[in-house]
């Protein structure tokens, strides 16, 4: 059970439950349902307000429906626990994946990793005239991320502040790309700031490391292969951060279409970037070590995270580069 798969089996749930009869006939059934990381002190793995949207369509209390729905999902296979909380939330437990079905996954997919199933092409089209550099910016990475969801079209859309006039000629100061993270990395409502760290080639820049964080995976799996070994998916230890965020990676697409919120992919992809770079130093063999098994699964992981780092920055309308 992947976090993405889990949103799935939320909508058979409720479709099933109609059926059967637990649920009014009039239920609501969702194409989609969002479902995010648990917030700090919450339980379990995964979270859900779906039953409320459910229960204003029958007259029923969000909790009922809920219970309706963790009795459901708690019997199929990859759900550990299915609770409610509060007045109604679903909050899941999933069975823990493994690096080897996750890593992959990813492989296969190569940048459509994320993807919804049938999803059209990402490029960006203009249903209505976009002006501004910071309007067009997020018009463009909103329907990049929405038509990756299965989406054909990216509205309604979310009004956008634009670059403060004392600002200047940003692009000619800080260039194309650093200006492109500096103005969807905040909601659209609010107004970006150009902070000098944009220029800065070290770890202070979350633009910065997003970038390296790629460039380091394409150098491991050069330097991999002048020792004469390749990447192949495995149990990888030590790594959760990383694999959490890698696996969260649909569900934070998911979330960013629905909400019209590119920001929130590139706060994920920092995510990534900073799991990323701490576990670098794991990946290949250091002194008379001999490449193992272990080390090939650790170089197929950070080939995977390398991955989703080009995926997310071609969705935002940026470059990933193969060396920094």
């Amino acid at each position: 059970m992947t976090p993405a798969d889990l949103s799935r089996c939320v909508v058979r749930a409720v479709r099933r439950a109609v059926e059967d009869g637990e649920l009014p006939a009039e239920a609501v059934v969702p194409e989609r349902v969002v479902v995010e990381r648990t917030r700090p002190g919450g339980v379990g793995d995964y979270a859900t307000p779906v039953a409320f949207q459910i229960a204003k369509s029958v007259g029923r209390g969000p909790g009922e429906v809920a219970d309706v729905l963790a009795r459901r999902l708690g019997e199929v296979p990859g759900i550990e626990r299915a609770d409610v909380t509060g007045a109604g939330f679903l909050n899941f437990t999933l069975v823990a994946q493994s690096t080897t079905t996750l890593v992959r996954d990813i492989r296969a997919r190569g940048l459509r990793y994320g993807y919804a199933d049938g999803a059209v092409e990402t490029e960006p089209f203009c249903p209505e005239a976009v002006t501004g550099l910071r309007q067009r910016a997020v018009h463009e990475a909103t329907v990049r991320i929405v038509r990756s969801q299965g989406e054909g079209h990216g509205g309604p859309w979310p009004g956008v502040a634009p670059v403060a006039k004392r600002d200047g000629d940003v692009v000619a100061r800080y260039g194309a790309d650093a200006v492109r993270w500096a103005v969807l990395t905040v909601p659209a409502r609010e107004t970006p700031e150009f902070p000098d760290v944009l220029l800065v080639q070290g770890e202070a820049s979350e633009f910065f490391r997003v970038r390296y964080a790629h460039a380091r995976s394409r150098a491991l799996l050069r330097n991999a292969g002048q020792i004469g070994f390749g990447a192949e998916a495995g149990d990888v230890t030590g790594a959760q951060g990383l694999l959490r965020a890698l696996a969260d990676y649909p569900l934070v697409l998911e979330a960013a279409a629905h909400h019209r919120a590119p920001e929130r992919l590139a706060r994920h992809l920092v995510e990534v970037a900073d799991a990323l770079l701490d576990f670098q130093h794991r990946v290949l063999p250091k002194g008379d070590e001999k490449p193992s098994a272990a080390h090939r699964a650790r170089l197929a992981l950070a080939e995977a995270a390398g991955t989703v780092l080009a995926g997310g920055l071609a969705l935002l309308g940026m470059d990933a580069p193969e060396r920094l």
